[in-house]
């Protein structure tokens, strides 16, 4: 059987000299001696985020590989890197990649050209808010305001103030006209024409005034 270690009396005799010399690996040795990764190795188990089919494109090619070809894989980091570029699901996902940057440029791109655009829709807005927004805010508030004395004349309150000015006006002229009567300034005819007039004209608005406030407290 071949000594692949050697005697005793070598191994003593030496102070590893292999070890000495070999290239150290360009990876943290957490990465295949940590807990985790030794449970992951043994146990057969793909990462979530390697499906079984790349899994096993992966680990074709690597079977292909000599055993110098897989150390320098691991000792040397270019080695690595050329070999991780190789693989379709890499190319795939850096020609994703490239296309998305490049959507992105194209994106910012057109951004730009229309900003002096963008600025100057801002310019109309901020005028529009400044001039012509303010001229219809200010008609708009003339209009409300118009809207509430024309609600506020006709409401029944008012109307009924007004209707109780009108029945005092008439009752003063009926008394103004039975002093002129009393002091003898008027005939008696004018006066039981007028008088008269100026009576029914008050009862009138009378009956009108309490209609409208019996109205108005049983609404």
């Amino acid at each position: 059987m071949f000594n692949f270690w050697g005697s005793k009396e070598q191994q003593q005799g030496q102070s590893h000299p292999s070890l000495e010399t070999s290239p150290q690996p360009w990876y943290s040795p957490s990465l295949v001696t940590g807990p985790s990764s030794s449970r992951s190795q043994t146990s057969g188990q793909i990462p979530p985020h390697v499906s079984p089919g790349e899994a096993a494109g992966i680990i074709s090619i690597l079977k292909d590989k000599s055993v110098d070809e897989l150390k320098n894989l691991l000792s040397d980091k270019n080695a690595y890197q050329q070999f991780l570029y190789s693989l379709d699901q890499v190319a795939i996902q850096n020609n994703i990649r490239e296309e998305l940057r490049k959507e992105t440029l194209h994106l910012a791109r057109e951004n730009l050209e229309k900003e002096p655009q963008i600025v100057e829709l801002r310019n109309q807005c901020r005028i529009i808010r400044t001039s012509e927004l303010a001229t219809a805010q200010e008609k708009l508030n003339e209009l409300e305001n118009q809207r509430e004395e024309i609600l506020k004349f006709y409401s029944p309150g008012s109307l009924l103030h007004r209707l109780q000015d009108a029945m005092n006006k008439v009752d003063e002229e009926s008394e103004e006209l039975q002093h002129k009567f009393m002091e003898k300034d008027i005939d008696t005819a004018v006066f039981v024409q007028k008088y008269k007039k100026l009576r029914s004209k008050y009862h009138q608005r009378a009956l009108t005034h309490l209609a409208a406030k019996t109205s108005s407290s049983i609404g």
